[in-house]
């Protein structure tokens, strides 16, 4: 019998973190000549420095791994995927009662708009960011932070 794994089970994989090369016309389209596909745990560990009343972009999550691993660039695919499972696992933990979670909803996208990927949506994101201090524009067909700009996160 199959037993559906957890979220948090999602985040463990033996074969990550590595470094690919790239060659081709794959090279213009991710930036470089290595790309590293992140550990799950790793892209984790980002979101989880970012403090309240901060947001950080997807892309600045991608340009911080690839320092640290000393690659090009990393991958975009996988990194969305992985934030979304940090999100989900970060909402398990909090039904099963853990209080402090990984602030999953502290990513933006590039653009400053919100995720519609995320548990609960957009809407859920927004009330959480709402309940930080930060300003959402909800006119547009996805909503974003009202100057993201000011309240990125510094990542080390």
């Amino acid at each position: 019998m199959y037993t559906r794994k957890s979220w948090r089970e999602k985040m463990e994989n033996p074969n990550l973190p590595k470094v690919v090369q790239v060659s081709g016309s794959a090279r213009k389209r991710f930036g470089g000549r290595t790309l590293l596909v992140p550990h799950p745990r790793d892209v984790e560990a980002v979101l989880r420095t970012v403090r309240r009343g901060r947001v950080i972009t997807v892309g600045e999550i991608r340009e911080f791994l690839a320092g640290k691993f000393q690659t090009d660039s990393t991958c975009p695919l996988t990194t969305g995927i992985f934030i979304r499972i940090a999100a989900e696992a970060a909402e398990e933990e909090a039904r099963a009662g853990k209080a402090k979670i990984t602030p999953y909803w502290r990513v933006v996208k590039d653009d400053g708009s919100l995720n519609p990927k995320f548990p609960g949506g957009v809407e859920a994101q927004a009330e959480r960011l709402r309940d930080e201090g930060q300003a959402i524009d909800a006119r547009r067909r996805i909503p974003r932070v009202i100057d993201a700009d000011r309240h990125h996160a510094k990542l080390r």
